[in-house]
């Protein structure tokens, strides 16, 4: 599943965000309201992770405009806020859940557990097109049974391709998704990332399965029949 964590302590932020990953999810880490709020709007999430006290926007104006837009979207929100009335506004506004700071992980994980099995989304923890196959939960690669080994990068730019095959994603769907929103727009990191994986892909075998469409982004092509 992917997943969205919008939380201001970069420390806390890293923690939560290995935790997930170690988890079998797919984590993006936004540390500000805005960002935290673009990314939740446009993105494809499965649940948000919502601190309440944020930079720029407030954690409370994050979750109403999340509300208006995606009612059914789960959000679960951090705080350190112990005050009845603002657990009670922070329901009331739509979360799904409420932890209070200090919180424990393994508590955070199983609420997210819950939260994606209430909502009936669930996601095999197995990614599999074109003879690529990719296990979540081991991060294990395989093309066409042949291992290969991806850094964490590289692993996150695949299986953001290979959620949405076939289809063509823009240079900035690709950097929200697996670098967030902490990077330069005339960076050349997606390119040479890029460049990474289809050299670890096409040294497993086969053609190149990752098309650049010029001026756009790029695009994991299936073969018919695959």
């Amino acid at each position: 599943m992917r997943i969205l964590v919008v939380e201001d302590e970069r420390t806390l932020a890293g923690f939560i965000e290995q935790s997930l990953r170690a988890d079998g999810h797919a984590a993006t880490v936004c540390h500000d309201g805005p960002a935290g709020e673009a990314a939740a709007l446009t993105g494809d999430y499965a649940l948000v992770l919502l601190d309440l006290t944020l930079p720029g926007r407030d954690g409370l104006d994050v979750l109403r405009a999340i509300r208006a837009r995606m009612p059914d979207l789960p959000v679960i929100v951090l705080t350190a806020r112990t005050a009845i009335e603002q657990r009670v506004e922070g329901l009331d506004r739509g979360a799904n859940d409420y932890v209070t700071k200090p919180f424990s992980l393994d508590e955070l994980l199983a609420r997210v557990r819950a939260q994606l099995r209430s909502g009936g989304q669930r996601e095999s923890s197995v990614l599999e097109a074109g003879g690529i196959r990719v296990d979540l939960r081991t991060r294990r690669v395989e093309r066409d049974g042949a291992e290969i080994g991806l850094t964490a990068r590289e692993f996150e730019l695949l299986t953001h391709l290979l959620r949405h095959p076939d289809q063509v994603l823009s240079r900035e769907q690709l950097l929200n998704a697996v670098w967030g929103f902490d990077f330069d727009p005339g960076t050349k990191v997606l390119e040479v990332y890029v460049g990474y994986l289809r050299r670890k892909l096409t040294s497993a075998g086969g053609e190149d399965p990752i098309e650049t469409v010029r001026n756009v982004g790029y695009r994991l092509r299936i073969p018919r029949g695959r």
